[in-house]
């Protein structure tokens, strides 16, 4: 038997266009090793680690008709070189030069004839630094089987232990007349499951509405969520061009515990307040009007840690991820009213009681923030856009240094996809002691999306200054 698509995999992969391409991104800053970090390291690092991700070499393949969802195939042709590239910046490259290479390779939707996954060694970077950037499909990373590539590359250690020898030989690939007689044989054994799912890959969104109404009948926290109506008008709504801006933030993760401490609220609460501040002053600096009651809606989904034992494996813990919408009260001018009004709705969120089916095994071995960013997406995109103005995903990462491939990780920089008509998507990740704003944005719709790094510190300024 093949291996199906499940079918909100199917749907990402579907629903995908050249505007809005379904990919997870990360952008990792490392330290140049003193001995360099050559392209065959990275290469035998990464080809270590595919055995744990055996996603990452296979393909898609289209079952004729579209009579069923298509299947995961083990790519005969696999060639780890295509997937793993080089490039470089004109040394010594700048952090804006940086910015605009990550925006150009952001945009450009993923190979479909082959396994959906890119990555790109950036060398050249000023101040003895390396990059590397990974973009992954949606459909990879659905945490349970499959986690994001970056995410089992880092390792504690600048010398990991060594892996057991990979012996990979693929399946031989089925043909389209096999492929149509599996299908047949699904739709006789289960018609009922096989026509919501094709439902499901046809459909898209009106689909996804039909699960999820589902589910709200079940849980009662996200059929709150699902009521909230259409989110309110902002210029971070319209039409989503091919091109990209990206561009980073950073802040000690200590004085968002200091205001944390201070207010008696969750860091995810400061998160919330700053990114609203730095949006108020966003609408105010381009004359939009923003009036006392005037809010964004965005979808943050979140990271939840059951309270009672699962079982699981040694070194593992499971978490789940669940919806999260909330308005962020952007014309409230006073910065600590609105880190109580983001306190008190985050405080009245019970995220036990709207669980969605998300779970994943994240372990703690590796890197997790690239799989828990792209859990988030993934519960995003089962809502639609037009429920909310933008997409903030924040997750926690270790506090002690990691590595990759014996380069010391400096930095690490979600790059979220953008959404239907959602011109900006923003990624937090605390590690080291840091939080890393990734911040990516549509080129037309939002070209001064340069001035938001400056404009976060700014709002973490009057909620430090407030709280002394």
């Amino acid at each position: 038997m093949v291996a199906r698509l499940s079918p909100s995999d199917a749907t990402f992969y579907q629903r995908e266009n050249t505007a809005t391409p379904m990919y997870v991104g990360s952008l990792a800053i490392l330290r140049r090793p003193r001995g360099g970090l050559s392209y065959e390291r990275l290469l035998e690092t990464v080809e270590r680690q595919l055995p744990q991700i055996p996603r990452y070499r296979q393909k898609v393949r289209e079952v004729s008709l579209g009579i069923a969802r298509p299947v995961w195939v083990d790519d005969p042709d696999f060639d780890i070189t295509y997937h793993v590239r080089r490039s470089a910046l004109p040394a010594p490259g700048s952090d804006s030069q940086l910015h605009e290479l990550i925006s150009r390779l952001a945009g450009r939707p993923l190979d479909r004839s082959r396994p959906l996954w890119e990555m790109y060694l950036i060398e050249g970077l000023a101040n003895n630094r390396l990059a590397l950037f990974i973009k992954s499909h949606q459909a990879l990373v659905n945490g349970m089987s499959a986690c994001e590539i970056g995410h089992v590359i880092a390792d504690r250690s600048r010398r990991p232990a060594a892996a057991a020898e990979d012996i990979w030989l693929p399946t031989r690939e089925p043909t389209a007349g096999r492929l149509v007689v599996e299908a047949i044989g699904d739709w006789l054994a289960r018609p009922g499951q096989q026509l919501m799912a094709l439902r499901s890959t046809v459909a898209g969104v009106a689909a996804n509405n039909g699960e999820l109404a589902e589910l709200a009948a079940r849980v009662a926290g996200t059929a709150r969520t699902l009521v909230r109506g259409s989110a309110p008008n902002s210029p971070l709504n319209t039409k989503v061009s091919r091109q990209r801006r990206f561009t980073v933030a950073s802040a000690r993760l200590a004085d968002y515990r200091m205001i944390r401490a201070r207010y008696d609220c969750d860091v995810n609460d400061v998160v919330l307040t700053v990114i609203a501040g730095a949006l108020r002053n966003w609408l105010l600096s381009r004359g939009e009007p923003v009036t006392a009651s005037a809010a964004m809606r965005a979808m943050a989904p979140t990271s939840v840690y059951p309270d009672a034992e699962l079982p699981s494996g040694p070194g593992q813990a499971i978490s789940e991820v669940a919806p999260f919408l909330i308005d962020l009260p952007v014309g409230e001018s006073n910065p600590v009213v609105r880190l109580s009004q983001i306190a008190h709705a985050t405080e009245s969120y019970s995220a036990a009681a709207s669980l969605v089916d998300a779970r994943t095994i994240v372990t703690l071995s590796g890197f997790p923030p690239p799989t828990l960013h792209a859990m988030g997406t993934r519960v995003a995109t089962q809502f639609p856009a037009r429920q909310f103005n933008l997409l903030i995903t924040n997750v926690p990462g270790p506090q002690a240094q990691m590595y990759v491939a014996g380069a010391k990780l400096l930095e690490t920089y979600a790059v979220p996809p953008l959404m239907h008509d959602q011109v900006l998507a923003i990624g937090v990740t605390s590690y080291c002691g840091m939080l890393y704003f990734g911040i990516n944005a549509d080129r037309d719709a939002m070209s001064d999306v340069e001035v938001f790094p400056e404009l976060l510190a700014q709002s973490l300024e009057e909620l430090i200054d407030a709280a002394q």
